[in-house]
């Protein structure tokens, strides 16, 4: 933003420069002046209409099964095409146990990104012996977004009163093969 704001006030600067120098006629400092100005109030007007990430935590261990009760990663990818599709940026949380659940190994950020065709620094794998819940309903709660999960979360209501609003919730389910999405309000 600074950057783009300097742009403009230096083009401003070289027009008002060429105006008391040389009057108002057209010379080459007006015309990149005018140009630098334009480009500036495009920079500004790009930054400050940029849309607002709208961040969704979602409980990967709960979504993979989601389809039919079977633990299955292209369940979780559904749900992130369809979130993404929807204009929201998921971060993804899961158990430890993911990997033995869907491939008879471990699984960690870096192998589950791979798998899933989704950023590495948007998924997280809660440390073993850690559930991820609390976690995910941390991050959630820090910044002030839904989680996506069919899990009611009653062991953590007492921790974390906030998960007994039902608006907090994005819930899924299959209609045949497509799956659906609760939005939230």
């Amino acid at each position: 933003m600074i950057v783009r704001l300097f742009v403009l006030l230096g083009a401003l600067t070289v027009v008002l420069w060429s105006v008391s120098t040389y009057g108002p006629v057209l010379n080459l400092p007006l015309i990149c002046g005018a140009i630098g100005c334009v480009l500036g109030v495009i920079l500004l007007l790009q930054r400050l209409l940029r849309r607002k990430t709208s961040w969704v935590v979602v409980d990967g261990s709960n979504v993979l099964y989601w389809d039919k009760e079977t633990p299955r990663l292209e369940t979780v990818r559904l749900a992130l095409d369809l979130l993404q599709e929807e204009g929201f940026a998921p971060i993804l949380w899961f158990d430890a146990n993911v990997g033995y659940l869907v491939a008879d190994r471990y699984m960690g950020p870096d192998r589950l990104a791979r798998a899933l065709g989704y950023p590495k620094r948007r998924i997280f794998v809660a440390p073993k012996g850690t559930p991820a819940d609390p976690l995910l309903i941390e991050d959630a709660l820090k910044l002030g977004v839904p989680i996506v999960s069919n899990d009611r979360f009653r062991d953590w209501s007492e921790t974390y009163p906030p998960v007994a609003e039902l608006d907090r919730f994005m819930r899924g389910t299959f209609r045949g093969d497509v799956l659906q999405l609760t939005l939230p309000g």
